[in-house]
């Protein structure tokens, strides 16, 4: 397959790539609150919950290996869901009200 100078410059377009973005302008803000409350308390858990796990060691006696580590980063990630469903909108609310402002 050869490819000239004509065939890097021209756009692709993707039809699923296209359909999202018209799709995109459909949300209500309120789906948008939403997606941005959610994205945010579960960056935010996840990131501290990440982080309080570096700092505990391995058990000597009582470790699971690497099973426990895939389920740890399992029980983390459902935590931080629902952390962010529960106090997301404290720290989000404001957040997304600056983030709404701007795109004015």
């Amino acid at each position: 397959m050869q490819i000239n100078q004509a065939t890097l410059t021209m756009p692709v377009r993707d039809p699923k790539t296209t359909a999202h973005l018209q799709s995109a302008k459909k949300h209500t803000p309120a789906e948008t609150k939403k997606a941005f409350t959610d994205f945010v308390g579960q960056t935010m858990f996840g990131q501290a919950l990440a982080s309080m796990r570096k700092t505990i060691d391995k058990p000597a006696y009582f470790h699971g290996g690497r099973a426990e580590e895939v389920f740890q980063g399992q029980l983390d990630q459902m935590l931080s869901e629902k952390l962010s469903e529960a106090t997301a909108e404290t720290f989000a609310g404001p957040m997304y009200e600056m983030f709404m402002l701007q795109r004015s």
